[in-house]
């Protein structure tokens, strides 16, 4: 499955400034990725998916980012969604979203809330128990490939305890296009307005007996990954190619960028490492993952802004130009940072476990 995002990967790679350019959806990558089976593929067997690690649905993450983020970004939340409703769902509703997977129908993450302050696992906006359910009246925001999803992972307060929901979108549910942005523009995550939309009882996800790894906080980190990877190769090139008039000799001749690439690379190494470990503790199903998880973001997300931001100091006045791609891949890295738990929620939880007095 590695070497099928790969391949794929060197086409997305292609289109990704366009796509910035005129932040369209890349419906063609999404449909390349159902149709390589790598969306099955993360599903357990018993629904007819190959069970695809932790370990290497993190490496094809960061390889769709490295070429295309906006197209890995919507595809992480597409699967996270998915595989959560088929882990969280009864049975008979766990087995209809795998074949909904399978028939390479769209899904979406819907659990951020204007007013939740990045704590997107705790709903403020409650639903009202009706027969059939409990409808909802607020919204959902950054809700990546939105426009296209035929089923939304979504959570509510329901009797004051949160919830989890699957949800087919109806008349009630309507996009508002927030989405002009700096970077990850081809990922559309608009804002979504529910108007007393309907969440159907059988369609209420089991309360989780325990704390279970889940995609998206795994794959988060390599969506960060991906990105420092393109914007240390757009880098390099730049340096490698780009002569000092004064001395004929290429940028990357100079002491002070050769410190600065390789202490870039070495946090980069670190960062990947713990990644990876955080990976490995999900693939062991380890109580130790969303410790790990809380750790591994931050530490992505840190490296592919300093290596952005060292881009733009290397390319100089032709990096700052739009034809260049340092510039995007620049604004690309600030993304991950602020999605949820931003850097500074992972730090501050961090931080303050390390510092809490014993037994508190």
């Amino acid at each position: 499955m590695v070497t099928t995002a790969t391949e794929l990967a060197a086409g997305f790679a292609e289109t990704a400034a366009e796509l910035d350019d005129t932040a369209e959806l890349p419906i063609r990558n999404l449909r390349a990725l159902h149709a390589s089976g790598l969306d099955l593929a993360t599903l357990p067997a018993e629904y007819g998916g190959q069970a695809l690690s932790f370990r290497s649905f993190g490496e094809i993450v960061r390889i769709l980012s490295a070429a295309c983020p906006s197209t890995a970004c919507i595809w992480l939340m597409h699967i996270g969604a998915a595989a959560g409703l088929v882990q969280m769902s009864a049975p008979g509703a766990a087995k209809y979203y795998a074949e909904e997977l399978r028939a390479g129908n769209r899904f979406a993450n819907a659990l951020s809330e204007p007013s939740c302050g990045n704590m997107f696992l705790m709903p403020l906006q409650a639903a009202e128990p009706v027969p059939g359910g409990y409808r909802l009246t607020g919204a959902k925001r950054f809700v990546s490939g939105c426009e296209i999803a035929d089923h939304f992972l979504i959570n509510a307060l329901v009797e004051g305890q949160p919830a989890f929901f699957g949800l087919a979108p109806d008349d009630t549910v309507s996009y508002i296009p927030i989405w002009d942005t700096m970077g990850l523009r081809a990922s559309r995550s608009q804002l979504i307005q529910l108007d007393g939309t309907l969440l159907p009882a059988d369609r209420r996800c089991l309360p989780p007996a325990e704390p279970k790894p889940n995609h998206i906080a795994a794959g988060l980190p390599f969506l960060a990954l991906g990105i420092a990877d393109a914007a240390l190769a757009a880098l390099v090139d730049h340096a490698r190619n780009r002569t000092i008039p004064t001395t004929g000799e290429p940028l990357a001749q100079m002491q002070w960028l050769r410190f600065e690439v390789a202490d870039a690379h070495l946090r980069l190494d670190s960062a990947t490492l713990y990644a990876r470990q955080t990976c490995w503790l999900a693939d062991q199903n380890s109580p130790e993952f969303a410790a790990a998880a809380l750790r591994a973001k931050p530490l992505a997300n840190d490296i592919a802004r300093d290596i952005a931001q060292l881009g733009v100091r290397v390319g100089g006045g032709s990096g700052y130009l739009r034809s260049s791609p340092i510039q995007r891949h620049f604004r690309d890295a600030q993304a991950p940072g602020l999605m949820a738990y931003s850097v500074e929620v992972c730090k501050d939880r961090v931080g303050g476990d390390l510092l809490a007095g014993p037994g508190t």
